[in-house]
C-alpha cells in the first residue's frame, strides 16, 4: 500500500479544518487533502502574497474557504460550528522572522492568542456536541528552542523552549499554550471533553517548494531576482538550516493527525504492532496500520543531518538547477536583526514512533522546486503539475521506478 492509499483510507470523507489555508504550506496541504477525498474547511486571512498559490491552484472552488482573523474569537467559534471538524490542523501564523521585528505585538497576538482562540473554540465545541474533534495538530517551528548557536548540536524535543526573536518566541509560547490546554482540558479526568481530542505539536524545519512567493525567504528571493534578470542577493549565505521540501512536513502532519485520531477511536489504548511486511526489495517496510496509536506529543520534523546546509549552498543548488542566467552574490547588511547561525533538528523520535524517513534529499527538493517555478513562468497547468509532484512524493519506490 502506498503512502497515498494509506492516507486516503482515513481522510476520505473526513471533515478537516485547516487554519492558515491561504498561505504557502496551507495551500499545498489543502490540495493534498482534497486529493485524498477530505471535506476541507479553511479559516485564514486573504492570501498574503500576489501571486498566491491558493489562487493559482483555484482551491476556493472546491473547499469551504472562510476569510477571517485567527485573533477574532467570535468569528472563529462561529466557523467551528459550520465546519464541525473531526481533524484540526493549525497553520495560521505570522511566519516571518524579520517581519516579527517590525510588528512584534501583532506577531504575538496572532501566534499566541490565535492558538488560545482555536483551542478554546475546540474545547467549547466538544462540550456542546456529541461528535467531537478527534485530533488537533499545532504546527510551530524548529526555532522554538533556546539556541546557543552550537554548530554540531541537533535539538531534541525535550530541550528548553525559548525562541530569541518575536516570531520564534511567540511559537515557543504557542507550544506552551498547547501543552497547558492538553493537560488542563484534554487529559483523562480533567474535563468533560477529556480523552476525546488527541493533541500534538510539530516543529518543522525550513521548507522550500513551488508556489512560495513570500518576502525574506531564500527560494522566492532567488526566483524573483532570476526571472527579473538580476543577480540573486543572498543576505546571509553562512547560516545553517534544515532545509526540506514542503511535502516532507505536510505528509508528517497528516500522518500524526491520522494516527492519533485512530488512537482515539480505539479508546486511547495502544494498538499491538502488526507483523512487519516485507516489500519486494526485501526490507522491513511498515504501513501506518502497524503504528502504535498512542502517539500524541511533540515532534521535530526535518531532514537528515546531511541536508542541514548553509544558505549559500542552497543558493548554489538553485543556480545549478535553474541553469543559464542564475547567479548569486552577498553583501554585508548593516544593523541586520539577529538570526541564529546554526539550526539542526534531531528527528529520531519521529523516526522511531512512525517508522518514518525523509523522502527527498535537499538536492532533489531543490530540483522539484525549480521545476515548479520554471513551469509557472512558462504558463503551464500548475494544478496538474502540483498534483503530479504530490503523487510522486507519496508513491512507493516501485511506483517511482515505473514512472
Amino acid at each position: 500500500m502506498t503512502k497515498f492509499e494509506s492516507l486516503q483510507q482515513f481522510y476520505k470523507g473526513k471533515r478537516v479544518l485547516v487554519t492558515g489555508h491561504t498561505g504557502f504550506k496551507g495551500s499545498w496541504l489543502c490540495l493534498m487533502l482534497r486529493m485524498l477525498g477530505a471535506e476541507v474547511y479553511g479559516y485564514a486571512l486573504a492570501a498574503p502574497t500576489e501571486p498566491a498559490l491558493f489562487d493559482i491552484l483555484k482551491l476556493s472552488e472546491e473547499m469551504h474557504s472562510e476569510i477571517g482573523d485567527i485573533r477574532d474569537f467570535p468569528h472563529l467559534s462561529a466557523f467551528m460550528e459550520t465546519a464541525r471538524p473531526e481533524v484540526v490542523l493549525h497553520l495560521a501564523a505570522q511566519p516571518i522572522v524579520r517581519t516579527s521585528y517590525l510588528y512584534p505585538r501583532e506577531t504575538f497576538e496572532t501566534n499566541v492568542m490565535g492558538t488560545v482562540n482555536l483551542l478554546e473554540a475546540i474545547r467549547r465545541y466538544n462540550a456542546q456536541h456529541a461528535e467531537k474533534v478527534q485530533s488537533f495538530l499545532n504546527v510551530t517551528t524548529d526555532k522554538v528552542y533556546e539556541n546557543p548557536d552550537l554548530a554540531d548540536h541537533a535539538f531534541r524535543e525535550d530541550e528548553k523552549l525559548d525562541g530569541y526573536d518575536p516570531y520564534s518566541n511567540s511559537k515557543s509560547c504557542s507550544e506552551l499554550v498547547t501543552h497547558s490546554y492538553q493537560k488542563s482540558f484534554f487529559s483523562p479526568g480533567a474535563d468533560p471533553s477529556a480523552t476525546v481530542t488527541a493533541i500534538s505539536t510539530a516543529r518543522a524545519g525550513n521548507v522550500i517548494g513551488g508556489g512560495d512567493f513570500a518576502v525574506d525567504r531564500i527560494i522566492p528571493d532567488c526566483v524573483r531576482d532570476t526571472i527579473a534578470g538580476r543577480t540573486i542577493h543572498v543576505r546571509n549565505p553562512y547560516s545553517t538550516r534544515p532545509y526540506q521540501h514542503v511535502l516532507e512536513p505536510l505528509y508528517v502532519y497528516l500522518l500524526i493527525a491520522m494516527t492519533q485520531a485512530q488512537g482515539q477511536q480505539t479508546t486511547g489504548t495502544q494498538a499491538s504492532a502488526a507483523s512487519a511486511e516485507m516489500n519486494e526489495a526485501g526490507h522491513d517496510e511498515r504501513t501506518t496500520e502497524t503504528l502504535d496509536r498512542d502517539v500524541a506529543g511533540c515532534y521535530n520534523v526535518g531532514p537528515d543531518e546531511v541536508d542541514a546546509i548553509k544558505t549559500g549552498a542552497l543558493a548554489d543548488l538553485f543556480v545549478q538547477s535553474w541553469g543559464a542566467g542564475a547567479a548569486w552574490h552577498t553583501d554585508a547588511e548593516a544593523n541586520a536583526p539577529h538570526e541564529a547561525a546554526y539550526l539542526k533538528l534531531d528527528t529520531q523520535k519521529l523516526k522511531e514512533r512512525f517508522h518514518w524517513q525523509p523522502r527527498w534529499h535537499v538536492t532533489e527538493a531543490v530540483q522539484e522546486t525549480v521545476a515548479w517555478y520554471h513551469a509557472w513562468s512558462e504558463g503551464a497547468d500548475m494544478r496538474a503539475l502540483t498534483e503530479q509532484q504530490i503523487r510522486a512524493f507519496l508513491a512507493d519506490e516501485r511506483e517511482k521506478s515505473r514512472t
